[in-house]
């Protein structure tokens, strides 16, 4: 089992849900809060000062709804001087519109003053000064050998800023200020979406990267720095992001180590803060302690679109376009028949969402592709989870109606490749350095789940680039309700490769009187190519 249930008796977890789960460990951990100790998110934030010239606009802080609060059961808010406070685990995230919105966050080891992020046109002139807004999260011990925590997270949401510029930032509060020339080094960048060409903008080629299932290890550390090589638009993070429980297994045992985020977070800083780190939420990224829904650390921790069919219980369903792609991440822990504490908690919401969401991308003026990323495998032969018949049964359908080019997934702890399938069934045969139309195709699904945690293994041979093995079938089976595993004889797996890996997605829009085009390449941790293979879509009319 796979479900992160901490300090939980076994003979319980199999039949708790989320929120039973949350209720079960308030009542064994939690201290009497106090009237000081709950603090919505949000309530700190102040009004950010006005500055029209470098954003393009009224530069403001973040106004709309705040997310779940964060219960505190101890003083976490005591101060030290804040000269001897540093910054760290800055992130980046789109808004719901990555030409004008970019949320920027980070963290400090201890409550301060004041905090803010400076931004500019150029590193040495960093003239806007937004206020941050402050989330905090308490963890109690939950073993014996832990420590409580306390985590302080800022957050800084910049709005009307100009498409296709490049803007410098610093982070900072009182006694730190980002634009001293002590902390030059410290200056951070990113870049926002261009204007599409219908907006009078030119049609750009641009690369995103992907993968899941990461974790805190040199193998993640090494995909990091190669994912940063590639210059990517953005990272998509399938879920299972930090294992702050690792073994989820459901035991009385199990441990929720709050720390590891904190490790985390430094160790993707040294592409996320200039990468927009798009992540959603895997069965690992429940974390029962901080809210009933399971996803108050993660609200806590980052700051991403907020439109999606409800951002507060839902932080990691939302949307956005980049250039002639449209992006949509879902949450699979609603669906699943494998993991099932979370299993229908949207009532149906999410699918709704997902089928009114991928019919107006599907309309939009300039897109050409559809990419869905979520955490729960729709396709894969593993012997761990292998596919989830859930995801097949609600949104396999929605995906063939409203015409989606690719899906990623992570879950399984490999790199695993579909033919082009319709239905569950092979509309055409894909091989490595192959073509998919998928209109006439059908969809290519890929598990992309060797960011860094332990590897799962195969039924059968590998078979990648350069090491083609290529099998008529491959026994496997898939979730059914209940939690029963259904045998399948299946002949769509088509790459198979047991390493640390990610995608690389190159996005090209149609030349004159040719087809846009996404070029798919999967490259492991030392750099090697395992698998590519072109997505193609007949040119616009018009």
């Amino acid at each position: 089992m796979d479900t992160p249930r901490v300090g939980i008796p076994e003979h319980l977890a199999d039949r708790m849900t989320m929120a039973e789960q949350h209720a079960y460990l308030r009542a064994r951990l939690a201290r009497p809060l106090t009237r000081r100790g709950v603090l919505r998110a949000g309530a700190v934030t102040a009004g950010a000062a006005a500055g029209t010239g470098v954003l393009g606009g009224a530069a403001r802080a973040y106004t709309g709804p705040a997310p779940a609060p964060a219960l505190l059961d101890s003083p976490a808010t005591s101060r030290v001087d804040g000269r001897h406070v540093a910054p760290f685990g800055r992130h980046l995230a789109f808004g719901a519109d990555p030409r004008t919105q970019m949320r920027i966050s980070w963290q400090v080891p201890f409550a301060v003053k004041r905090p803010y992020v400076r931004v500019g046109h150029a590193p040495w002139d960093l003239g806007v000064k937004l206020d941050a807004e402050v989330r905090t999260l308490h963890t109690p011990p939950l073993s014996k050998k832990l420590p409580a925590v306390d985590q302080v997270y800022l957050h800084a949401a910049l709005d009307n800023l100009r498409p296709g510029r490049t803007y410098y930032y610093g982070v900072g509060h009182d006694g730190h200020d980002p634009a001293d020339p002590r902390h030059f080094a410290r200056i951070g960048t990113f870049r926002t979406a261009p204007e599409r060409p219908e907006k009078g903008g030119k049609a750009e080629r641009f690369t995103f990267t992907a993968f899941g299932d990461q974790g805190v290890s040199y193998q993640a550390l090494a995909n990091d720095q190669l994912i940063l090589g590639q210059n990517p638009a953005f990272h998509l993070h399938a879920g299972d992001i930090c294992y702050a429980d690792d073994s989820g297994a459901g035991k009385p045992t199990d441990v929720y180590d709050a720390r590891v985020w904190d490790q985390f977070l430094s160790q993707t800083e040294s592409v996320a803060a200039s990468v927009p780190w798009m992540v959603t939420t895997g069965n690992h990224d429940m974390e029962a302690w901080y809210s009933p829904d399971g996803y108050g650390g993660q609200s806590a921790r980052w700051s991403l679109p907020r439109n999606g069919f409800d951002p507060v219980s839902a932080p990691g369903v939302y949307s956005f376009v980049y250039g002639n792609v449209g992006i949509v991440a879902l949450d699979a822990n609603d669906i699943s028949y494998e993991i099932t504490a979370n299993t229908g908690y949207s009532d149906g919401r999410q699918t709704a969402w997902l089928d009114r969401r991928l019919g107006e991308l599907r309309r939009t003026r300039g897109l050409d592709f559809l990419v869905v990323f979520f955490h729960h495998c729709a396709f894969s032969t593993t012997k761990a989870h292998a596919s989830d018949g859930a995801v097949r049964e609600e949104w396999l359908p929605l995906f063939e109606k409203h015409g989606v080019d690719l899906v990623i997934n992570g879950h399984n702890h490999v790199y695993e490749r579909t033919d082009a399938l319709r239905g569950t069934r092979v509309g055409r045969e894909v091989p490595i350095g192959g073509t998919a139309d998928s209109t006439r195709d059908g969809i290519v699904y890929v598990t992309a789940g060797g960011a860094g945690k332990s590897l799962y293994d195969f039924p059968v041979p590998d078979s990648y680039e350069g090491h083609v093995r290529d099998l008529e079938s491959v026994e496997s089976y898939f979730w059914e309700e209940g939690r029963a595993k259904h045998p399948e004889t299946v002949e769509w797996s088509r790459v198979r490769y047991t390493g640390f890996s990610f995608l690389a997605v190159e996005a090209e829009p149609a030349a004159r009187g040719g087809r846009p085009r996404l070029r798919v390449t999967a490259l492991a941790e030392n750099g090697a190519r395992i698998d590519h293979f072109d997505v193609v879509r007949p040119a616009r009319r018009g």
